[in-house]
């Protein structure tokens, strides 16, 4: 009978041992987990700061870096539009998105005929025309259309829907005046 004891103190101690066997092993994996990712990221850090990654300069030479556009604003402008009676008018704030800082300055060469060519785009227009939005999107084009045609830019002309091409035409380069942003629109 005296064995019988013996074994009931020592079950209890085993499950014990077993769970402080687990917690001890997933203490040392912890560990381990945290000084790998300390190892990586320490690895990533110095290699950030030494710049010999050799995914980096892979990377940059892949991609061709983007220069911001240049903005152009243009004086505000008040029309006389083509209403019947001739008592509407807009007052319109445009500011150009171009291409780059050359374009702007050669632009501004150009700037009293551009101002001309706006202001007769817009006093053929109704209120009706520019108060929607496609009549302001169509303004928009028929602006970049004017200043390519004063600066002398080629511009794609787009083809009449339904309309078969005859003839190869040469592709036009990208015109430098990328679009036309209404930075105040007032019809009165």
């Amino acid at each position: 009978m005296s064995a019988v004891p013996a074994t009931d103190a020592s079950a209890p101690a085993k499950p014990k041992s077993k769970l402080l066997l687990i917690i001890v092993g997933v203490v040392v994996l912890a560990l381990i987990a945290a000084g790998a990712a300390f190892f990586v990221l320490k690895k990533n850090t110095a290699e950030d700061e030494d710049g010999d990654d050799a995914a980096a300069p892979v990377a940059q030479q892949s991609s061709k870096p983007r220069t911001p556009p240049t903005f152009l604003p243009l004086d505000s402008m008040v029309v006389n539009l083509a209403d019947p009676g001739g008592n509407r008018f807009v007052q319109v704030g445009i500011t150009l998105q171009l291409q780059d800082a050359k374009t702007g300055e050669a632009i501004t060469g150009y700037m009293p005929s551009i101002r001309n060519g706006v202001l007769l785009l817009i006093s053929q227009r109704t209120a009706d025309e520019v108060l929607q939005v496609k009549g302001k999107e169509q303004l928009s084009m028929d602006i970049i259309a004017e200043i390519s045609d004063v600066m002398g830019y080629e511009i794609d002309e787009p083809e009449a829907p339904g309309a078969e091409r005859r003839t190869k035409r040469r592709r036009a380069p990208p015109n430098p005046v990328q679009a036309v942003l209404f930075s105040s629109f007032i019809v009165q």
